[in-house]
């Protein structure tokens, strides 16, 4: 079974994480300084060639201008900039993902939030690009939808934006108000990927080339079925992602992954123990795998295949098969060619 296959009939798991209650609330302050281009602010506020240590002290110097800004949007979007009360039916979603979808519990505290108190801050929106009359979201995905549950029109800002500044709208206004988790930036990264260059992903972000690398790096190796079936997961970091990816070069992996989250007692699970539950599963020796022996028509041993969770080794005996070794020499470039192309 292909690796896009195994995880075909999973459901999609409903996804939870303490801090996933509210897009209308700030939460923790990134300790980058963001650029908002919504205020007017171009640029990434960060040196990218700063060594590590130069960048810690440059973010802790810059802690209460950061808070100065989270502030400051609320204050532009609801006095300096003009708000209009538009159809939720007229307005489509960004052309980029970045959230994964979370619980009905949360969903159902986020309506009643705006039900009681009504839609505080405005979402930000653009006319659409292709379509005469309607618009499309630059952030504000989870009002717009509660709007729509709500029967209400919904409060938004109107600006021209291009695809670029929209894109560094939408992953600012995200890392100001509620961080993404690390899975779902990575997402996000691997979205914007095939549209834009790095310096616009980094920009967008607020991050740095080598956490753009990583970032793409895990996405790429862990199937997208089994990353839906675990869930946002709150509290996993970076380094857990990324040795979660470093378990996909085991031969077995896909295999023990998928008959994992196939059972009942992983779907009742929040989101940070199935990921942990995953990262167990495929932590856990492998039974080893016998050598096979590859022969010919009349029974001749041709190869000896030997494989692991780290290698596959091929053995082949000049004295028995010296023709048959030559040819497997000669096309091993062109097989590799063609692997790249099917990429």
């Amino acid at each position: 079974m292909s690796r896009k296959r195994i995880f075909a009939t999973l459901d999609s798991a409903p996804t939870r994480g303490p801090d996933a209650a509210s897009d209308e609330t700030p939460a923790r302050l990134e300790t980058r300084p963001r650029s908002r281009p919504l205020l007017g602010v171009a640029g990434l506020g960060i040196d990218p060639n700063r060594s590590p240590v130069g960048a810690i002290g440059q973010s802790l110097g810059e802690v209460s201008e950061r808070t100065r800004r989270a502030d400051e949007i609320e204050r532009k979007l609801s006095a300096g900039q003009t708000i209009v009360e538009l159809d939720p039916a007229e307005i489509d979603p960004s052309f980029v993902t970045d959230r994964m979808p979370v619980d009905d519990d949360v969903q159902r505290q986020f309506l009643a939030s705006i039900r009681e108190q009504g839609q505080q801050v405005p979402i930000l929106v653009r006319p659409h690009p292709q379509a005469r009359g309607r618009y499309q979201v630059a952030f504000g995905h989870r009002r717009l939808k509660a709007a729509i549950e709500l029967g209400r029109m919904v409060r938004a800002v109107v600006r021209d934006l291009s695809d670029e500044e929209l894109v560094v709208a939408q992953g600012q206004e995200n890392n100001e108000r509620r961080d993404l988790t690390f899975i779902e930036k990575a997402r996000f990264a691997r979205n914007l990927q095939s549209r834009f260059t790095r310096d616009v992903i980094m920009a967008a972000m607020s991050i740095y080339k080598s956490d753009l690398s990583n970032m793409l790096s895990v996405v790429s190796r862990i199937p997208d079925e089994l990353v839906d079936a675990i869930g946002p997961a709150h509290g996993i970091g970076r380094r857990n992602w990324i040795e979660l990816a470093d378990l996909f070069s085991r031969a077995d992996a896909v295999e023990r992954a998928a008959a994992l989250v196939h059972s009942e007692t992983f779907r009742t699970l929040p989101s940070d123990a199935r990921f942990k539950a995953v990262l167990a599963a495929l932590k856990q020796p492998g039974a080893r795998r016998e050598p096979s022996i590859w022969t010919s028509r009349q029974g001749t041993p041709l190869a000896r295949v030997e494989q692991s969770e780290r290698k596959v080794a091929v053995t082949i005996d000049r004295r028995q098969a010296p023709d048959f070794a030559d040819f497997v020499l000669n096309e091993l470039p062109r097989l590799y060619a063609e692997f790249e192309s099917r990429k």
